[in-house]
């Protein structure tokens, strides 16, 4: 019966067979009963193959909770709108999330806390920095069209830009990034971090007029936290380097 299943491609469901009809034979369930116990093996095995394949195409750094979000630290992000973003409806409008803020913030935290949020309710998604995206997407430009360097992160229901302000864009590249914006524009929603204000972004797009039209398409439907504290970097710094108190 195993050899049945593995021709069907029912491999979890075979190598759990054997449990199956022995405990069949203690307990006797009906017919449907034993089917449906049969082919929940092999869903739930499907379902947690699917999830393996999602995180790993979602390129996370790290996994970040919201569990592990320290909010009293940080009382200027508004806990609340971010347990209702970690509900996924802004997933579903494709409403984008921007989170600006100074290094250190906990922009970064929060945004793969919804990401990872976003992989376990089945979606997919992939993370990247603006710089990665802006080289990913440069490469290949003199022989690709851009349909096909920009595939990869057009296909995802949510796509997170990490570290946005850091360095200035060529003209391609910042070109690319309103193209990419302008193509996910109400089909797949972007979480977003920067350490520069919208009014910089002239400035690190080369292109006031571009910058605009960008921000136009990004911020139609959107969710902006603006993050304004200390940096957890420099705290845990503090704390490894605070002198043990005398016994």
């Amino acid at each position: 019966m195993s050899e049945v299943c593995n021709a069907l491609g029912l491999t979890s469901l075979a190598a759990a067979l054997p449990g199956l009809l022995e405990q069949a034979r203690q307990t006797q369930p009906t017919y449907a009963t034993f089917l449906d116990q049969a082919l929940q093996v092999e869903l739930d095995a499907r379902k947690q193959r699917a999830e393996a394949r999602r995180r790993r195409a979602a390129h996370l750094p790290t996994l970040k909770t919201l569990d592990t979000f320290d909010f009293s630290f940080q009382p200027s992000v508004p806990e609340r709108v971010i347990r209702e973003l970690a509900e996924l409806t802004f997933v579903q409008t494709t409403t984008n999330i921007v989170f600006l803020g100074p290094p250190g913030v906990g922009k970064t935290h929060l945004s793969l806390a919804l990401a990872l949020k976003a992989l376990e309710a089945g979606y997919s998604v992939l993370f990247t920095t603006l710089k990665d995206l802006a080289e990913g997407i440069e490469v290949g430009a003199a022989t690709s069209p851009f349909q096909q360097r920009v595939r990869r992160y057009l296909a995802p229901r949510l796509l997170v830009i990490d570290e946005v302000g850091y360095r200035r864009l060529t003209t391609e590249q910042a070109s690319a990034l309103f193209e990419l914006v302008t193509a996910r524009y109400e089909k797949g929603a972007i979480i977003l971090t920067s350490n520069t204000s919208f009014a910089e972004w002239g400035t690190l797009l080369g292109n006031e007029v571009l910058a605009s039209a960008l921000l136009d398409r990004l911020l139609h439907h959107a969710e902006v936290i603006s993050i304004q504290g200390p940096s957890y970097r420099m705290k845990e710094r503090a704390e490894k380097e605070r002198p043990p108190s005398a016994a």
